[in-house]
Formats: structure tokens, sequence, C-alpha cells
């Protein structure tokens, strides 16, 4: 006892308050990790967001069984779900990059004041840990392009807890690149500012889409080296250390539940789908035998319905493994992603993957295969009878992305009835397109611009609309002008009406790869104004911008973008 309160009163007059790191059947002391890393976060309240708090009673901590090492080494980690693991501060000068004041004002309830505190920047680089906060890695498993991956986890993120907004509703914040984690793996845990700003970016941007997504509150930088070899060609380079602090109501993935149902801890796995249920699935009731059926038809549902809400936007995720698939249906982890410029449904945003597996045209069918697997993850708990219907529930996906996608597509051309001609109307659109190869976004957006009355009478598109003078070449292209002026006479609309609907509905702006490469490069050499800008901008994609404009941001893409190319290497 004597050598215990020494080493705590070390501790304590070293700048470091002890932490409690929960066993299999005790809490105790974790003085290893302690005393060997001299860089552990400090326990502190800051007094402008002191009113913070996290949730205990909800708290993940609480409701499954911890992994009882406490240590921070990188180990396959069984019969659990979560490691407490505590994120490793970053050793130089912290940078505040950018900050979404959506997330600030509507979620966690704060002002931009609290960016000018040091101690706030702390918090969200992984520096200091809140009251109420017991941050934990998660393990979890995955297909990763088609084949079982075995164990993979958060190899460089920590949830710090379970948030609760003045709105009470509940999210859990994550950091992502705090350091090493038990699944790590092979990696050092950070994640280099290239490839944080784009995630930082892309999550606000999909969410001012309409599109079901994590979100993006933070972005911090350092000096810290991280060396990365971007390409995989054997040119590995330094690059700078940053952490983003995400958001999301729930971070389960699909494999979440694989490596359960493979590893056969059925026990563990019934209690996950039970607190998911619980939780995130309020119209599913939790005390019927069927539940985790309706589970499996409502999520089958909501994943198509994703989907075709990425297909409307031309936005192409890069890596839909079964670990990056969340199981409340919005889109998670950032990575090797893109949006389309020229229309191409071969488009594939990730150099990393040499067979296109995920490429645009693909990601539907992928939505299936992953649901297939979530199916396979769910048959230990399912009777006999409901295993034989899982396969009908999952036949009903290719209708309800189909319906989806042509609800979404009639919307983007102004149309809100339904008309048996209207597949082929959308299917040549993009077929004119795909030929021509002119650009995804702003062929919907010009065509929600330009008068139809005008280009009919002199069929001549102006020079303005440069997507559409790529479109008007094609020898399908005025007679599909006049199949669709037809049906928009059948639908009962007039021009200004149809205008109003399309420019509400298809973006000007979106995070084309571009854009983001010259935010971060201006970046790298600490001017942040460009990541700023684009955020700005991105926050409302379909209003025409004068700085946005001045930028060139819905201009035809500079030629050097097209040698642009994106990888797993983060």
């Amino acid at each position: 006892m004597r050598l215990l309160s020494l080493l705590l009163t070390l501790l304590h007059f070293g700048g470091y308050d002890f932490v409690l790191a929960r066993s299999s059947d005790c809490f105790k002391l974790s003085i290893l990790d302690l005393v060997t890393n001299s860089q552990c976060p400090r326990h502190y309240a800051p007094q402008s967001f002191h009113t913070w708090r996290f949730d205990r009673h909800q708290d993940l901590a609480a409701s499954f069984p911890l992994d009882p090492i406490a240590q921070n080494f990188v180990r396959q980690v069984p019969g659990c779900l979560f490691s407490v693991t505590y994120p490793l501060p970053l050793k130089s000068k912290l940078q505040l990059v950018a900050f979404s004041k959506p997330v600030f004002n509507d979620i966690l309830g704060l002002t931009d004041a609290a960016t000018s505190e040091v101690e706030f920047v702390e918090f969200v680089s992984g520096s200091l840990i809140l009251p109420g906060s017991l941050p934990l890695s998660h393990r979890y498993g995955g297909h990763q392009f088609g084949y079982w991956s075995g164990q993979l986890g958060d190899g460089r993120a920590v949830m710090l807890g379970k948030f609760v907004s003045h709105r009470g509703e509940r999210w859990e914040l994550q950091l992502k690149g705090s350091g090493r984690t038990p699944y790590s793996r092979h990696g050092d845990g950070r994640a280099v500012l290239r490839s944080s700003v784009r995630e930082f970016l892309c999550s606000e941007a999909m969410f001012h889409l309409g599109i079901p997504t994590s979100r993006a509150a933070t972005l911090v930088v350092s000096d810290d080296p991280v060396v990365r070899d971007q390409f995989y060609n054997g040119k590995p380079r330094t690059e700078r250390a940053a952490v983003v602090l995400r958001l999301a109501p729930s971070w389960f993935r699909i494999g979440s539940l694989e490596i359960l149902a493979k590893n056969k801890e059925l026990e563990l796995l019934q209690q996950l789908l039970d607190f998911v249920i619980k939780n995130h699935f309020p119209q599913v009731d939790i005390k019927a035998k069927d539940r985790y059926f309706a589970l499996y038809s409502t999520i089958v549902s909501q994943t198509a319905q994703l989907v075709a809400k990425w297909q409307s936007v031309g936005f192409t995720h890069g890596v839909c493994n079964t670990d990056n698939f969340s199981l409340l249906s919005i889109t998670i982890d950032y990575g090797p992603f893109g949006f389309m410029d020229e229309y191409n449904p071969r488009f594939v945003p990730n150099t990393s993957d040499d067979e296109g597996r995920y490429s645009y045209e693909n990601q539907p069918d992928v939505g299936y295969f992953n649901l297939e697997k979530l199916g396979d993850a769910l048959k230990p708990v399912l009777i006999r009878s409901q295993v034989k219907q899982l396969q009908n529930i999952l036949k009903g996906y290719e209708r309800i992305y189909k319906d989806k996608f042509m609800e979404l597509f009639r919307r983007k051309l102004g149309l809100l009835t339904i008309d048996e001609d209207d597949e082929n109307l959308v299917a040549v659109f993009l077929k004119i397109m795909e030929d021509t190869k002119a650009d995804f976004t702003m062929s919907f957006c010009e065509l929600g611009e330009i008068d139809l009355r005008e280009i009919l009478n002199t069929k001549e598109v102006p020079k303005k609309y440069w997507a559409l003078t790529s479109m008007a070449d094609h020898e399908w292209f005025w007679n599909w002008v006049d199949k669709y002026k037809i049906r928009l006479k059948q639908e009962g609309i007039d021009e200004a009406t149809r205008q109003t609907l399309m420019n509400k509905t298809n973006p000007r702006y979106i995070l084309r790869n571009w854009m983001a490469q010259e935010a971060i490069e201006r970046a790298n050499n600490n001017d942040f104004s460009g990541v700023q800008k684009l955020l700005r901008v991105l926050e409302h994609p379909t209003d025409w911008d004068p700085e946005a404009e001045r930028a060139g941001y819905a201009s035809r893409p500079p030629d050097w973008s097209k040698s642009l190319k994106v990888s797993c290497s983060s």
C-alpha cells in the first residue's frame, strides 16, 4: 500500500491524475499504463463546456463486458466488445484547422468562443479527458473485398462516451487518429492531415446533401511526424498527424455482429442485438420473439435507401466492406471516397481497388452482399423458420432500392408523380451523359437552371451551361428534351415551378477531389482558409455562392484533377 501511495503521489505531481480501468471482476488502477506512457491524457473539466455530460446509464461500458486486459498493446481480444483505451496525446503544438458550426450549435450546444480555449483544443485532440468519459475502442470484424478478415476493430479510433445534447439526442463522440489501440494491427493508430481533411469535409457535406451520415465536429493538426506510403509504391513520405472529433448515434456496424457469430459468442451476440434494438430501433418490439427478424427487415430497407441516396449525388464510398457498413444505415468511415465528375458508372475512386469491386455501379450489389453477411450473422439467434425467410426479406432489397432510386431521380428532374415511362426517361438521360462524358452534378444542376422553352426554340444550349453543352452534341439529346417536355406537361407544372424544385434538389457544389486537394495543400502550409471556405460552401450545396463561383467550384474541373489519386493509405 505504501508503494501504491508513493506511485500515486509521483503520478499526481508529475501532472497526471490516475485513471480507473475496469477489469472483468473489479475496477483497478492501471499502474503499468501510467508508468510506461509518459504522455497520458489529463482529466479536467474546462469551464466553457463544464455542463457537458456523458450518460453513464446508457454507457456502453456499463452495458457490455470489457476487455479484462488494461494495457494497450495489439492482440486478439475474445469475449467482449470493447477495450478501455486512452488516447495518446500528440507531442507538438496543436492547431485547430476547422470546426463545424452546425455541429457546435445544434448538437454540442457550444459557441465559437470554445475554439479559442486551449483546454478545448486539447480535448478534441485527445490530450484531455472529461469527467464521465471512459474511452473505449471497439472490437469488430468484417468481410474486406469479399473475404472474411477476422478481428479488425478501431485501430485508431477511441469512443469518449455517449453525449446527451440539449435536445435530448444521444451521440457517440469518437476521436479518429488518437493513437494506438489493441486493434491497430500493424498500424500506429494515427491519421494524417490529408485524409483527415477529407473525412472532416465529407462528413459535413453529406449531411447537408441530405444523406444519412456520421458528423464531424473538429479537425486538429500537429507537427508530429507520421510516415505513410500513400500509393503503396515503395515511396513513403513523412506527413503531419491530425485528429478528427466525429459523432454518430452509434458506431456499431455489420462487422460488430459478424465477429461474435463467427467466434460463437452467442450470448454476447444476443446481448448486442437487444441493445441495438432498444436504443436505436424503436419501431421494433424488444419483447417480440421475432425481434431479430424484424430488425433485419428494417436494416435491409434502410440500407437499400441509403445506397440509392449515394447514387443520386454521384457518391462512391470506395471501401464498402462489412466493417464499414453501419447497422443504423448511415454513411461512416470516409476513406478513399469520391464524387464523380464526368458520369462514368464504372467510376472507382480508390486506387487500391484494382478490380473495381466498389465502383459506383457496383454499390447496390455490394449493399446486397453485405446484408447477406448480416443475415448470416443473425442465423445463430433465429429459429429455423425465420432462417428460411431471411432470403425472402433480402429479395425485397432490389425493389426497395429501385423504388427509392427512381423517387430520387424523378425529383432531380423536377417530377413528383409516377409514370411507367420514367425509368426510360432517366436511363436515356444518364446514357447521354455517359456517352458525352458530361459532368454528373452540373448536368442536373444546369437542367434546372435553363429555360427549356428557349432552347427548344433555338435548338442550342448557351455556352455558359458547360455540362449541358456537352450533352447537346449527342444525337439523342433533342429528342430526349422533347419527351421530357411532354412529361412535364403531363405533370402539370410550369417552367418556373420546375426550376424551383430542381434548384432545391440538385446540388451545385459537391466535394470534388480537386477542391479537397487544394485545401489540403494549403493546410499543409498552415493556411486553413481553404478548408474553412470549402466547409462554408458545402453547408449550402444548392445555393449560388459568389465566393464558390470565384473559386471555380461550379466550373469545369481543371485538367490536372484527372491525375489525382486517393488510396486506403491514411
